[in-house]
């Protein structure tokens, strides 16, 4: 197993406070579940995170996308804080000795491997007790590699019948088999050919491969069973491991799924069985792992889309990932980029439209045509010249800068643009929203002087916070990436740009980790993830600093001795891609979306065709303060309200005659139920006031 880690990455989240809850819409009838896995687990993990950068996804759950669980925090929060509150206990029969006896029983934390020492060697072990089990009970599978992950571990086989569910379940077993009899594991170095001949004996050609790319000596190989124990079986490994099988804890672990994946990566390779597992500390540590996990498939975003009519990806009529935005999710998109584009000019930014495509020269100039045509779609000829479909905004506004004419009395200068650009992704990677063919990223570039640097970044962190705040996501991870071996620029200029985004970072009073060597070679930069309402980390916002294509491109601008320099160029993204975040956000709220950004935020229930001409008026009056609001009828009430339940609307508004008589609407909300009668004008200026205020609740 070539499983030797690689460097280190780590992130601290921040002490931003919260200002918004995280809808959860957890159904009454869920709640006892809610109840009891709140008080399973407890507050996220503040640990810093130890990144191996060994191979690493995760299972391919039935719901579950991988960037999900690589950003998973360590804990859960179920409720909906604005829906509900965990039942009432009734106490009444017991006394008051018993109830200041009685405890909490300690919260779960699921943690990483990054978090735990002691889970990874768990869950590294489990991988090799896997990959022992599977060829006891299937000799002709052939081992490649099998990383820990976050939350578990995977092999890869080359086994072309491939396993089946039932086949899983005898692997488990006898991995229980293998744990109980509590072999030890031994680390042995060997020699180059030492290791070689021994991988030849077992005809394992995959295993000659690794071997080959390893490039230190001496082998380290890893054993399960006593020394002279035929049933014995070792591994390429650097470690760590756990001392014994029966460190393990046989009702600790699960095998997951089973997937294809082709060995490297390579599709002109042969396609492999991954094997997906999990292993834990404790069997309860296993059932909050496995609550988490149905929570989680209840807000996928792709099921929630399809309820509630949002969008759709249409693989067969069109093609994979390319997302068609229905009249729902367009009307929310739209909001969202209004939102997005107000508060931009707001601090200082001006808005650029640029082309799909541009001719091949600019990409091979910026350097992508060398560095990133894997991810590029192929050129296309056009008159006797080669185009290129956009994977990147950035050689864009490149462009309209060096259309321009500039002294440093003009910087800074900030361009924004909502940009569509299209990237390469293979079949099997695509997912839903979160990994597509076709996306839209809120890119903007900033052109400035090396003394402006540090103001720039702050002002970038404060319109980040600002802007992800408003839709409910106040809890972040900061990496700062520093100067890797190699690099464009002097020392000079990195330093400068380090202590800048430094000082930003302290202004802002947030705490990060420093990723030592591990920026881009044009640049330092800072990475944002955020923290949804199920505790799980996302990466949204990125603020890189670039001292390559202004040198690629020979910008400049006159300095005051009427010289020409070279300014500097920051890239920042704070959604990351609309596609992505729109993912999130469902996922956040389970589809039940703050009242600002519903697609409809006012459902009118009548009860009786006589109140027809009250309900038109009031949905005039309603469409005129700037409320989305429809009309359903010709059902009963309780399907009427049933339905609306369904399809998340915020605030639902039952009219009667009496309702009509009076002026009032019913109102119920999705949030919190019936909230009573009140009159149209005060309903009216509520809903005026989430508007403004984007509120999430009426």
């Amino acid at each position: 197993m070539n499983c030797v880690p690689g460097a280190a990455r780590v992130g601290a989240r921040s002490p931003v406070a919260s200002r918004a809850s995280h809808a959860g819409d957890v159904t009454a009838g869920k709640m006892q579940f809610a109840a009891r896995l709140a008080r399973r687990v407890g507050p996220p993990s503040c640990n810093a995170m130890r990144r191996a950068n060994a191979v690493a996804s995760a299972p391919p759950l039935a719901a579950i996308h991988p960037a999900a669980w690589r950003g998973l925090a360590g804990t859960v929060n179920l409720f909906n804080r604005s829906r509900m509150t965990p039942p009432k206990v009734a106490t009444s029969a017991v006394s008051t000795e018993e109830a200041e006896t009685t405890t909490e029983p300690e919260p779960i934390k699921l943690m990483t491997s990054d978090e735990s020492e002691e889970l990874l060697k768990i869950r590294h072990t489990a991988a090799h007790i896997c990959a022992m089990a599977t060829q006891k009970l299937f000799p002709d599978a052939k081992c490649t590699i099998g990383p820990w992950i976050d939350r578990g571990f995977y092999y890869d086989f080359d086994y072309k019948p491939g396993f089946s569910e039932q086949d899983l379940k005898k692997i488990k077993k006898q991995m229980i088999k293998i744990i109980n009899k509590d072999y030890p594991l031994r680390r042995e170095e060997v020699s180059r050919e030492e290791a070689t001949r021994r991988i030849k004996e077992l005809n394992e050609p995959y295993k000659l491969e690794i071997l080959d790319a390893i490039k230190t000596e001496p082998i380290t190989i890893y054993h399960i069973g006593e020394e002279g124990d035929e049933n014995a079986w070792w591994d390429l490994c650097a470690g760590p491991h756990v001392k014994s099988t029966k460190k393990i804890h046989p009702k600790a672990i699960d095998l997951e799924a089973v997937a294809g994946a082709y060995w490297r990566g390579d599709e002109t390779k042969p396609m492999l069985q991954r094997i997906y597992g999990t292993a834990w500390g404790s069997p309860e540590e296993l059932v909050a792992y496995n609550e988490f996990k149905a929570e989680a498939a209840r807000r996928d975003h792709r099921k929630i889309g399809k309820e509630l009519n949002l969008f759709s990806i249409q693989q067969e009529e069109v093609g994979g990932g390319l997302v068609f935005w229905h009249p729902k999710g367009a009307l929310m998109r739209n909001i969202i980029e209004n939102f997005w584009k107000d508060i931009h000019m707001a601090r200082g930014y001006d808005l650029l439209y640029t082309p799909h495509v541009g001719k091949l020269d600019l990409w091979k100039t910026s350097g992508h045509a060398d560095f990133y045509a894997e991810n590029m779609y192929k050129p296309m000829d056009v008159e006797d010249e080669t185009y290129q479909l956009k994977p990147m905004n950035c050689p864009f506004h490149v462009a309209v800068y060096k259309d321009g004419y500039f002294s440093y009395r003009d910087l800074p200068i900030r361009w924004a643009e909502m940009g569509t650009v299209y990237r390469y992704e293979r079949s099997g990677t695509m997912h839903g929203l979160f990994r597509v063919r076709g996306f839209t990223q809120d890119d903007a570039h900033i052109f400035c002087l090396p003394d402006q640097i540090a103001d720039e970044i702050k002002g970038v962190l404060d319109l980040t916070e600002d802007i992800l705040s408003t839709f409910g996501f106040t809890e972040f991870e900061v990496n700062l990436s520093t100067k890797p071996e190699k690099s464009v620029g002097g020392p000079e200029i990195w330093d400068k740009a380090e202590g800048a985004l430094k000082e930003a970072l302290a202004v802002k009073g947030w705490d990060y980790e420093v990723d030592e060597g591990g920026g881009a070679f044009y640049g330092p930069k800072i990475d944002i993830k955020i923290l949804d309402a199920i505790g799980r980390k996302w990466q949204c916002s990125t603020v890189q600093l670039d001292f390559n294509l202004p040198e690629r491109f020979e910008l400049t601008y006159i300095d005051e001795e009427n010289s020409k320099r070279r300014p500097i160029m920051i890239h920042r993204a704070i959604f990351g891609s609309l596609e992505r975040f729109y993912g999130i956000l469902t996922e956040n709220y389970a589809g039940a979306f703050p009242l600002w950004i519903a697609p409809t935020q006012v459902r009118l229930l009548p009860v009786t065709d006589a109140v027809t001409p009250y309900v038109e008026e009031t949905v005039a009056r309603m469409k005129a303060a700037g409320v989305r609001v429809d009309v359903t009828s010709k059902e009963r009430l309780a399907k009427l309200v049933r339905n609306a339940e369904k399809q998340k609307v915020p605030v639902m508004c039952v009219v009667g005659e009496q309702e009509a008589k009076d002026g009032t609407l019913a109102v119920r909300t999705y949030a919190d139920g019936d909230v009573g009668v009140i009159t149209v004008d005060e309903v009216i200026a509520r809903l005026e006031a989430a508007n403004a205020g984007k509120l999430e609740k009426f």
